[in-house]
C-alpha cells in the first residue's frame, strides 16, 4: 500500500522495476491520492493509470483543467456512465476521442459521439457502434 504522495513519486520515479511498477497497481488511501494531486500536479496522469485508483479520484481528476489528464481518464474502463457522457462532450477533441474508443462506451454515448464534428472523434464512434452491432 502507497502509504504517501512521497513514496508514491519515489515509486514512479524509481529505476528499480518492481517498485516502479507498484506505482501502477499498489492502493493507497482516498487521502493520499489527494496529497499526491496536490502536491505534484505532474503525476495526475500517473494517479489515473494507477490501476487501483478510486472512482472518486476520477471523478475529480475528470475536470482537471489539463486535457491531457481528462483524456487519461477517458481510457478508464471501470468509467459509470456520467462520467463517460461528461468527457463525450469535453470541448478537447482528444478527450472525445479517448471515450469514443473505450471498450465500455455506452450506445447512448457513441451515438452522441457518431455525430461529432471532429472525424477523429466520429470515425471511432461510427466504428464501435458498427461492432456493437456486430455481436
Amino acid at each position: 500500500m502507497i502509504t504517501s504522495a512521497q513514496e508514491f513519486l519515489g515509486l514512479r520515479n524509481s529505476s528499480n522495476r518492481e517498485n516502479y511498477l507498484r506505482a501502477s497497481t499498489d492502493t493507497a488511501p482516498h487521502e493520499v491520492w489527494i496529497e499526491i494531486i496536490e502536491t505534484f500536479p505532474d503525476m495526475k496522469v500517473w494517479v489515473v493509470r494507477n490501476k487501483t485508483v478510486p472512482l472518486a479520484v476520477l471523478t475529480l481528476l475528470a475536470t482537471d483543467p489539463d486535457a491531457n489528464v481528462r483524456s487519461a481518464v477517458a481510457t478508464k474502463n471501470k468509467l459509470p456512465l456520467d462520467l463517460m457522457a461528461l468527457l463525450a462532450n469535453d470541448p478537447d477533441e482528444s478527450v472525445r476521442q479517448r471515450i469514443a474508443c473505450n471498450k465500455n462506451a455506452d450506445f447512448s454515448v457513441l451515438d452522441k459521439l457518431a455525430r461529432d464534428q471532429s472525424e477523429l472523434v466520429s470515425t471511432p464512434a461510427r466504428n464501435r457502434i458498427k461492432l456493437l452491432g456486430d455481436r
